[in-house]
């Protein structure tokens, strides 16, 4: 079933998304901070979305690997169990680590959030494409602080997800970020209608 709802994407104030992580561990002492910022709020379908991590580490484990996700969640309303949660792309890293204890680590990497890898995997929301546009992703769902979900509806949305890997004893550290993800073509025709 083909659907395409347009809407557009409005920024909300200038703040970057941002979420910090502190893990203390059991018998053990220190902390593990883990630092996640975003350079903008609104991405584009296709292009890249930047991720800051920044890892301090004050605790006497060590970080041997990071992962970065990128994670569509789609609630379809009229039902109860109906969450689907879907890793549309992944990178993983060793650059930069190990970051051993007392070690810091900054770094920026980009993940592309794209239908080409999604379209493999099931569960995957996508817009219909208009004319000779390729299927790509579908976009993020605004909804107004004031509505209510529609119960016919789907919501879309996105997010980061930083996973930073500890070996088998340590565990991890995971820090997760939305994002809104827009289809230009849609923004397009927004603005056209506005």
């Amino acid at each position: 079933m083909s659907i395409r709802k347009v809407q557009r994407a409005q920024l909300v104030g200038s703040r970057q998304p941002c979420s910090v992580i502190k893990k203390d561990f059991l018998l053990s002492p220190g902390h593990l901070e883990l630092e996640v910022t975003l350079d903008k709020q609104v991405f584009e379908v296709g292009d890249p979305v930047a991720v800051n991590i920044a890892v301090r580490n004050y605790s006497s484990k060590t970080v041997k690997r990071i992962k970065v996700y990128a994670i569509q969640n789609a609630d379809i309303c009229m039902f109860a169990s109906g969450h689907c949660r879907t890793i549309i792309s992944t990178m993983d890293t060793e650059s930069g680590c190990p970051v051993s204890p007392g070690g810091t680590l900054h770094k920026v990497v980009e993940i592309y959030p794209t239908a080409g890898e999604a379209l493999v995997t099931r569960g995957v929301a996508l817009d219909a494409p208009i004319g000779e546009e390729l299927q790509g992703l579908a976009s993020s769902t605004i909804l107004p602080e004031d509505q209510e979900k529609d119960p016919f509806g789907i919501i879309i949305s996105y997010s980061i997800k930083v996973k930073l890997i500890l070996g088998a004893l340590g565990g991890e550290v995971v820090a997760e970020l939305p994002f809104v993800l827009m289809n230009s073509g849609a923004n397009k025709i927004a603005a056209e209608n506005t």
